[in-house]
């Protein structure tokens, strides 16, 4: 087995950061990104980098992070306790757009290396990651585009891996109070390493590589539709769901949180307009109404 090299890791997020605020800007054609540079006690930081007020992005955040500490947090033991005690290293890239246009899906992609040291025992370490998409509004052509990007970057490494990770991804990403998915799903993979250092470090750069591959080409396509208020606020609605997810249930959140990282960052994820309405219904017929019945449960997508 190939032997870990967090500093490798390291450049590529770094670059892979870059990467991608260079692609959005372009995208949005107004905004660019500000940064913040950030510490932190029990050792390490970020940069975390916001975009607001685009002609096309409301909001855009993609941070950065490389934490360290002595011991695990619980987030991370609970499914792994023989990790407790351990001291750790972590980092990734982690961001979530959310447009101004409602025919345009939020999105979120992450990418991550942890590695657990224990004196006189070898660290144990692996991968993490994934992207996964969120429209207001069905249709169907962006879903099928970003799923065959998310198969066509995971044939290189095994013909078994789209269907885990697509799987994977529809069941982390259900909110179960509201008895549906968060939106349509995408990659979702973690404890990545039995494939050796390099292959798990590419299998991670090339679902690293794909998000904008996957997501560009949507933006473009969408970015000009016309809505009004009655659509404006249904993404507003919509939106809840976004926030549901990640202060309930997301194991990202709970992890910054638990481990001191900067809040401001960790909760980059949460929508700057969001609105809640007491036991909405969709009207029969609608589009809103076709997004609960075809899109908010998991479909094989590929092969309706």
């Amino acid at each position: 087995m190939s032997t870990p090299d967090p500093a490798v890791v390291k450049a590529f997020l770094l670059d892979l950061q870059n990467r991608i605020c260079n692609g959005l800007e372009a995208l949005d054609g107004v905004a660019t990104f500000a940064e913040d540079s950030w510490k932190r006690e029990e050792g390490g930081g970020g940069q975390s980098r916001v975009l607001t007020g685009g002609a096309v992005f409301e909001q855009a955040g993609v941070n950065f992070s490389h934490v360290m500490g002595a011991s695990m947090p619980a987030s991370a033991t609970a499914h792994r306790p023989e990790l407790a005690g351990r001291s750790f290293e972590a980092m990734g890239v982690s961001l979530v757009i959310h447009p101004n246009n409602p025919h345009i899906p939020t999105t979120h992609a992450n990418v991550r290396f942890f590695i657990a040291h224990k004196e006189g025992a070898d660290p144990v370490w692996w991968f993490g990651g994934g992207f996964d998409l969120t429209p207001y509004y069905p249709y169907l052509e962006d879903v099928l585009e970003w799923h065959l990007t998310a198969k066509s970057l995971c044939e290189p490494f095994g013909e078994e891996v789209y269907p885990k990770y697509k799987q994977w991804c529809d069941e982390y990403f259900w909110l179960p109070h509201r008895n549906e998915t968060r939106g349509v799903g995408g990659l979702f993979f973690d404890d990545l390493n039995k494939q050796g250092f390099d292959q798990s470090f590419a299998f991670m750069q090339a679902v690293g590589n794909g998000f904008l591959t996957a997501y560009a080409p949507i933006v473009e396509r969408r970015k000009e539709t016309e809505y009004g208020e009655h659509e404006r606020q249904f993404q507003l609605y919509r939106r809840g769901r976004y926030v549901e997810f990640n202060l309930v249930y997301d194991r990202g959140t709970l992890f910054g949180l638990q481990t001191g990282g900067r809040t401001e960052s960790i909760l980059m994820s949460m929508p700057p307009l969001v609105r809640w309405e007491y036991a909405y219904t969709p009207e029969e017929g609608s589009p809103e109404a076709q997004l609960y019945s075809d899109y908010l449960k998991p479909r094989d997508w590929l092969n309706l």
